[in-house]
C-alpha cells in the first residue's frame, strides 16, 4: 500500500514537470519580439522627459487614459478601454527606463533605452511578450510592430521634429 502511494505521487510530480517544462517552451516559441529604434534631432532631456512623464498623455493617440498608482507602477488605458498594467523595474535618467507589462491579452517586458549622438537622442525601444489567448499568438508580432509606429509617431508629432529617422 505505501509504495503504491509513492509510486502515484511520482507520477503525479513527474507529470506536473512535463507540464511545467513544455508549457514554458511553448511560451517561449510563441513570444513575440519588436524592436524599433530611431534617431531624434533633439536632446535626450526634452526626450527623455517627455516619454516618461506620465502626466502628460495628451500626445499619445491611442490613450485614453493613465493612472499613476504609485512610483513604480502605473495604467495605461487605450481608447477601447484596456487597461495595460506597467511595473518599472529599471529607471536610470537618460539612459533606460524598462517595465514589466499585462494586459488581458500580453504578458511581457518594455526595454527602453536612450543614447545620446552629437546633438541627437537616438531611442532603442524593445517589447518582448506572450500572448495569453491563442487566437491572438499568430497575429502578437503584427500588433507589436502596429503600437511601435503609433507611439513614434505621436513622439515625432509631439515634438514636432524636423529630423527623424526610425529603423525597425
Amino acid at each position: 500500500m505505501g509504495m503504491e502511494r509513492y509510486v502515484s505521487r511520482l507520477k503525479s510530480l513527474i507529470h506536473l514537470l512535463l507540464i511545467m517544462c513544455f508549457s514554458n517552451i511553448f511560451e517561449v516559441i510563441t513570444m513575440a519580439v519588436s524592436n524599433m529604434r530611431a534617431t531624434l534631432l533633439y536632446p535626450i532631456e526634452v526626450v527623455w522627459d517627455t516619454v516618461t512623464n506620465l502626466k502628460d498623455f495628451s500626445w499619445r493617440s491611442d490613450l485614453k487614459d493613465v493612472k499613476i498608482i504609485d512610483e513604480n507602477n502605473f495604467i495605461e488605458i487605450t481608447k477601447n478601454g484596456v487597461e495595460t498594467y506597467f511595473r518599472i523595474t529599471e529607471c536610470i535618467k537618460y539612459q533606460s527606463w524598462i517595465f514589466e507589462i499585462e494586459n488581458k491579452n500580453i504578458k511581457g517586458t518594455w526595454v527602453g533605452k536612450f543614447y545620446v549622438e552629437d546633438d541627437k537622442t537616438i531611442l532603442d525601444f524593445t517589447e518582448t511578450v506572450v500572448s495569453k489567448k491563442l487566437i491572438f499568438k499568430p497575429f502578437i508580432s503584427l500588433y507589436l510592430k502596429r503600437q511601435q509606429k503609433i507611439y513614434f509617431r505621436d513622439l515625432k508629432a509631439k515634438l514636432n521634429c524636423e529630423e527623424f529617422e526610425a529603423v525597425r
